[in-house]
């Protein structure tokens, strides 16, 4: 086997793409003041719902604040929602926003932590980089591979945790990604990738993202601990930091276009294809 040959690490972002993040956070700041949602008094019942709210049954012999909470990231997106009205509302019942709890941000960590889909991407991201030079200073073969692999792990879990779960209950914020109510292409996918500068609060009102911004920053500065010394510097950490709001970006992009692949796949699948993907073991709610 050849020596492992240290190749110049690529920058994460480009000039390019700091402007892009810049443009797009003052335009999502701007536009926070017309984008808040509807207090729960003032919402009629409606026969579609409005994406990320639960449709729960009032009882009126229990207080609202006893309704239960979903412990799931996944929200109703429109279409979805229109293709099932009589899951969205009843005669008796009215549209209610449901933030997730302190306990449902743990448990989904948790949850999140230990699956396969997990190390499964972390292995991936260990393989590209070893690939192409990435952290030169971990060394080649199994070793340099398994310290990647290490650090790509520690950059989900560390992130994951400081985001979703002690930001954003400490700011009474909500990490989920809600869809948007808008059916056109472009409003939509300027809507998605705003989202890194534009989440809800505990009263389901749109408010700045917080804790996507200050957990990516705290994240990339903790990586300084773990990272190879060449690897330390202020630029290297905003490089990881601009990084991360961009993955975010695109992220969310692909996020909000996925029900509208797997629709489309499932309408024109063949039938073989569908009855394998029905047995594969795949946890329900990542299913089409």
């Amino acid at each position: 086997m050849p020596p492992f040959q240290p190749q110049r690490r690529h920058k994460n972002v480009t000039s390019l793409t700091h402007a892009a993040l810049l443009t797009i956070s003052i335009g999502a700041a701007l536009g926070l003041g017309h984008a808040q949602v509807p207090s729960v008094a003032q919402e009629p019942a409606k026969s579609v719902p409005t994406t990320g709210y639960h449709a729960v049954e009032r009882d009126p012999g229990r207080p609202s604040d006893q309704v239960a909470t979903l412990c799931s990231l996944r929200v109703p997106d429109v279409a979805q929602s229109q293709a099932n009205p009589g899951e969205a509302t009843t005669a008796a019942g009215s549209m209610i926003y449901a933030p997730l709890s302190a306990h449902c941000k743990v448990y989904l960590f948790l949850k999140q932590t230990y699956s396969p889909y997990t190390f499964a991407s972390a292995a991936f991201e260990a393989t590209e980089a070893q690939a192409t030079g990435q952290w030169p200073h971990y060394g080649g073969g199994m070793q340099g591979w398994g310290k990647r692999l290490g650090a790509t792990l520690a950059n989900t879990e560390s992130r994951r945790f400081i985001q979703e779960v002690a930001l954003s209950t400490m700011l009474h914020q909500d990490p989920r990604y809600f869809y948007s109510p808008n059916t056109r292409f472009f409003p939509r996918a300027w809507y998605s990738i705003t989202r890194v500068a534009i989440t809800k609060n505990q009263d389901g009102d749109s408010t700045f993202n917080t804790s996507e911004f200050l957990g990516a920053l705290f994240s990339s500065a903790l990586q300084n601990s773990y990272y190879p010394r060449h690897d330390r510097t202020l630029g290297d950490t905003m490089d990881r930091f601009s990084g991360a709001l961009s993955s975010d970006a695109i992220g969310d992009l692909l996020r909000e276009f996925a029900p509208d692949m797997k629709r489309l796949f499932r309408k024109h699948a063949p039938k073989k294809i569908l009855k394998i993907e029905e047995k594969l073991p795949i946890p329900a709610e990542d299913k089409p």
